[in-house]
């Protein structure tokens, strides 16, 4: 995917951006409403920032309560030496890990991880605390949901 600097980014691809980031699943009369195009032009934009990986993907957002998991644990995990691959593999393997990010510094990676009780958190973690260091913290809120970064310096 090639990278683009932000003055790639026009005020209508902003606009484009800023309406699907309110509502993904807007339709394209309603986008080109939003962004004071034509249906068409709304079309052309939407598919060049796809092509130039702007936007990589329409998703959902939900909420892992009302799916029976109404705990979420930040996990620091440090594979101990010659585990790493193993360990990356066993948190890819694991789907309540919902999501995971490989790091620099102290640890290798931080993931985030829903479960249903302590008791499956437990069970989780104890398939990789043979493998890894790992360091838990249960989240109370997040104050921060997933945004857009700034579309304009």
């Amino acid at each position: 995917m090639a990278v683009f600097p932000n003055n790639d980014i026009d005020a209508i691809d902003r606009r484009i951006l800023d309406a699907l980031a309110g509502d993904g699943r807007m339709s394209l009369k309603e986008l080109a409403q939003a962004a004071g195009l034509s249906s068409p032009s709304a079309a052309e934009r939407l598919r060049r920032l796809e092509e130039r990986g702007v936007i990589t993907a329409f998703t959902i957002a939900v909420d892992p309560a009302a799916l029976g998991y109404p705990l979420q644990a930040i996990v620091r995990i440090r594979p101990l030496p010659g585990q790493l691959h193993v360990v990356e593999r066993l948190i890819q393997e694991t789907p309540e890990f919902v999501e995971c990010d490989k790091v620099t510094g102290d640890d290798c990676f931080i993931a985030r991880l829903v479960v249903p009780s302590m008791g499956e958190l437990d069970a989780i973690l104890d398939r990789i605390v043979e493998r890894a260091e790992t360091n838990t913290s249960m989240i109370k809120a997040s104050p921060v949901k997933r945004r857009l970064p700034p579309l304009s310096r």
